[in-house]
């Protein structure tokens, strides 16, 4: 049963209403963003979606993506109107104990990804769409945007991307009311610049009055007529505040609400019910047949089959390990930024092509796509240059937010990298993920530690970084060798150590060449590798550092601050449930490297063998 129109309006009155006193309520919030977007979203939810209200676990369930996450209370609005919430239950937004935060997040089962940071929503309904297809699960996503995030580059690399990957399933929705938060958008009201971009995108586009019904449901309807394989924009114009004449279209009212004094004025323009309103039809999914919730989950075991005297870099076996994973698991998708030759993700497009999705250079879109998969039961991992992932950050902060489910790689991390020079060394990368909520970081030092962590990683929930190395290293380990997140390694050890030598990654080799000049004379040290940066062994940190008087030396490929070495300081130092007293050297890059040999980089930014065999003889 079609929803009629008069039906239509009456919730779009409805979620005004709920939008207003929520924010009242709160006495915080942006009702007249909803308000402008009421009636799109009345459309969208109650005519076109299809979703099962009591199950929001159903794999078929219609997505929705609130882009535009300013605007929570309409989509609370209309949770409440769909009888996913009570409307009563609006009146706790933005109550410290309320699921009903200021911006949406997964805290409320119905919300895939976290938005609020503007520019994001449409890569996480992208990676939704391209769930779809991927999973064999037959669903739509629909995306809520504003007009003033469209200044945002990460929008338009995930139309094209959209366009690129003929998304049909995919719906998007721009809500050009105009305004900004200080002032008018830079496109104002021209509806058309919008739609020649979408256009130029490879995009099925219909620009609308968005607050017309007749247009709205016209455009969807033909949407499913014409728009064959193309994603679909709705580009519609409205007016902010709209059904409230002394706020509607007027400027100074971004993220104000309504005053209590002003709430009964307010609602009195809103008072009257629509006439032929009829009551609200479910729009259910059923479950599916087949698909996505019917495959089995398999064991994420693999193994290592390296030779001793081997050497290989560690960014070739993550891609080796990545590729026997996807092999036994459908739900593995390899993402890289057209780098896969670099970081051999490559390995996965040749063993199984439809589990690659080539994303171009455009990280900010790749790790919001990649949420948007992990939010619909993809295990994604992206790889691209340590160093270009700085571009994401603010993707990654709200994977973060969202508690998503995706795994990164960085290859070409620090100096060893050589000649490439600074612009390609990632220097900074352990730095940005440490922060990360509930986050994993990995820094393996051999191939057998990588093929072991990256299944480690694809078994974990959360996010998960994994950085890799460009020189091809000594095998260190046997095939066997298991790396538990949140292990150590310890490589050298004897009962008259006098330095505990910490290291990750390329400077575990460094360090073990330190040992070994140094015992020729007389001089013992502990290597340990810590290749789980976070969570880091704490208790093996401490139990090495009292069995070496208190005196650790930390040496990493990155800049001194927030790396392994201030990872190892939060774990050793200013214990208050310990007696332990660690001083701590750090040997790590300090100043913007140059291009150069990696074994002379390493020299000439203090974190070669030579340098920690010297920090080992001064050590007081």
């Amino acid at each position: 049963m079609t929803t009629s129109i008069a039906t239509l309006q009456e919730i779009g009155r409805r979620l005004r209403i709920h939008s207003i006193t929520a924010t009242t309520e709160a006495g915080s919030g942006h009702p007249t963003s909803c308000m402008s977007a009421a009636d799109i979203v009345s459309v969208m939810f109650f005519r076109q979606m299809q979703f099962d209200a009591s199950d929001p676990d159903n794999p078929a369930n219609d997505r929705f993506v609130l882009s535009k996450g300013h605007a929570a209370p309409l989509l609370y609005a209309a949770y409440a109107e769909a009888g996913i919430f009570t409307v009563p239950q609006l009146a706790t937004l933005r109550k410290i104990d309320s699921i009903l935060e200021g911006h949406p997040t997964p805290r409320i089962p119905w919300v895939d990804v976290a938005t609020g940071s503007l520019g994001q929503g449409l890569s996480a309904a992208l990676g939704n769409a391209l769930a779809s297809r991927l999973s064999k699960t037959s669903f739509n996503t629909y995306v809520l945007m504003g007009d003033g995030e469209c200044a945002e580059g990460s929008v338009w690399e995930a139309a094209t991307l959209a366009g690129y990957y003929k998304a049909a399933n995919l719906f998007a929705a721009v809500d050009v009311n105009g305004i900004g938060q200080s002032q008018r958008t830079m496109d104002e009201f021209h509806v058309e610049r919008f739609a020649d971009k979408f256009r130029a995108s490879g995009w099925f586009v219909i620009t609308v009055d968005g607050h017309d019904y007749d247009a709205i449901t016209s455009a969807f309807d033909t949407f499913k007529a014409e728009a064959g394989d193309k994603p679909r924009a709705l580009v519609a114009k409205t007016f902010k505040g709209k059904g409230v004449s002394f706020v509607e279209n007027k400027d100074g009212w971004h993220g104000k609400p309504i005053p209590k004094a002003d709430l009964a004025k307010a609602l009195a323009e809103l008072a009257t019910p629509v006439a032929g309103a009829e009551k609200i039809q479910p729009n259910p999914r059923p479950w599916p047949e087949t698909g996505a919730a019917a495959v089995p989950v398999p064991s994420l075991e693999i193994v290592p089959s390296r030779k001793a005297g081997e050497t290989a870099a560690t960014r070739e076996a993550y891609g080796d390990a990545l590729a026997k994973l996807a092999l036994v698991d459908p739900r593995i998708i390899a993402l890289d930024g057209d780098t896969k030759n670099s970081t051999f993700s490559e390995k996965v497009l040749k063993a199984k092509p439809e589990q690659f999705l080539e994303m171009f250079i455009a990280e900010q879109n790749m790790v919001g796509v990649a949420m948007g998969l992990a939010a619909r039961g993809m295990v994604p991992f992206v790889a691209t240059f340590a160093a270009f992932l700085t571009r994401a950050y603010d993707q990654i902060r709200m994977a973060g937010v969202s508690g998503s489910n995706i795994k990164i790689c960085g290859s070409h991390c620090g100096v060893s990298i050589g000649e490439d020079g600074p612009s390609q060394m990632g220097l900074e990368d352990i730095a940005m993920f440490r922060p990360i909520p509930n986050s994993v970081v990995l820094y393996p030092s051999d191939a057998v530690s990588t093929e072991r962590l990256v299944a480690e990683a694809a078994k974990r929930h959360g996010i998960c970084y994994i950085r890799t190395t460009r020189p091809k290293t000594p095998i260190l380990y046997s095939n066997d060798e298991l790396f538990p997140i949140g292990g150590s390694k310890t490589l050298r050890s004897s009962g008259n150590d006098r330095v505990t030598v910490v290291a990750a990654g390329i400077t575990v080799h460094e360090a073990l060449t330190a040992a070994d000049v140094l015992s020729k004379e007389g001089i013992a040290i502990r290597v340990i590798d810590a290749y789980s940066v976070k969570p880091i062994d704490r208790d093996g940190l401490l139990a090495a550092a009292r069995e070496t008087g208190g005196r650790m030396i930390v040496v990493e490929d990155h800049y001194d601050e927030g790396g392994l070495g201030d990872a190892v300081l939060n774990a050793v130092g200013n214990q208050a449930d310990t007696a332990d007293v660690v001083k701590v050297v750090k040997l790590a890059v300090r100043e913007i490297p140059r291009s150069g040999p990696p074994d002379a980089l390493l020299e000439k930014y203090g974190i070669s063998s030579r340098h920690i065999a010297d920090a080992v003889r001064n050590f007081k």
